[in-house]
């Protein structure tokens, strides 16, 4: 679509929301008011945000515009994760409006109370602060799992991830939190047989995909990890992968409305539409 038409578009969207109803004035707390002229404009008028107190991806009633652009962009991402991408075997997401971190502690929350006599995650290392960030404001505590030298490569140590598991239980685990995406010298996780681990031992498998949305090989081995093991839900960043201003990611999963629902009402309240908006104009 051309920017034109893109534009005339949002401005169909917008005129949907209560603030932008000819003759009308809301008296109520959330009107969708805008002060600033350049925060409209940056806006496209549309200032209700996303979601309802509760639900974050509820329909808004005074917001049917802002809505629908919230569905249209799910709808998109999830056909760019399965078509394009090659992702074939997801078949649920939701695009939250905070990158990678918090996404992956909201994810760790959910499943805690899915699991709550669970305390530990099991955690090949990677050199990131967010990652383990993530786990301890879910309140969990890491097992560090150092990697493997191979030569001139740092791989998952799957020997020392099976015996954790066995150290502490399987029941005291809530998940193991692979990486695809990270630096050299470390290597991709080995995903298929941490998969196969998980099913084994019937435990979560949390997949930190931060930017491996742009890889074949990453995808190829995360359809493979569906059908040989246990993947239940995926997180990552919208402006790593489609270049668009940091404040966004994407949680997705293999089942439909089971874990990504269960996250979406585990999230408290409303949230902010321009993150969900820069995904929308650039898929556009």
């Amino acid at each position: 679509m051309d920017e034109l038409t893109i534009r005339t578009l949002l401005d169909k969207l917008a005129v949907m929301d209560s603030n932008n109803f000819h003759g009308i004035t809301g008296v109520g707390e959330r009107e969708g008011r805008i002060f600033s002229n350049l925060v409209k404009q940056k806006n496209f008028d549309m200032g209700h945000g996303i979601g309802r107190s509760g639900d974050v991806n509820a329909l808004q009633p005074k917001a049917v515009g802002s809505s629908l652009m919230v569905k249209l962009t799910k709808a998109m991402t999830l056909n760019v994760l399965r078509k394009v991408i090659g992702l074939t075997c997801i078949k649920d997401c939701i695009v939250l409006p905070f990158a990678t971190g918090m996404s992956i502690t909201l994810t760790l929350l959910t499943l805690k109370s899915m699991k709550p006599e669970a305390e530990y995650v099991i955690w090949p290392r990677i050199d990131q602060k967010t990652c383990l960030k993530s786990i301890l404001t879910a309140n969990l505590k890491p097992i560090v799992i150092q990697p493997l030298i191979d030569g001139d490569e740092l791989v998952t140590n799957l020997h020392e991830i099976n015996a954790a598991i066995e150290r502490v239980s399987a029941a005291k685990v809530l998940c193991v939190f692979s990486t695809t995406s990270c630096f050299a010298p470390r290597n991709p996780d080995k995903v298929v047989e941490i998969a196969k681990t998980c099913k084994q031992h019937n435990i979560f498998h949390v997949v930190n995909n931060a930017y491996g949305l742009q890889c074949s090989k990453i995808t190829n081995d995360l359809n493979q990890a569906h059908k040989q093991g246990n993947i239940d839900v995926l997180i990552s960043s919208t402006d790593k992968n489609f270049l668009v201003p940091v404040g966004g990611s994407i949680i997705y999963a293999p089942v439909k409305k089971h874990l990504v629902e269960k996250i979406n009402k585990f999230y408290p309240g409303r949230a902010s539409a321009a993150p969900l908006m820069d995904l929308f104009l650039t898929l556009l």
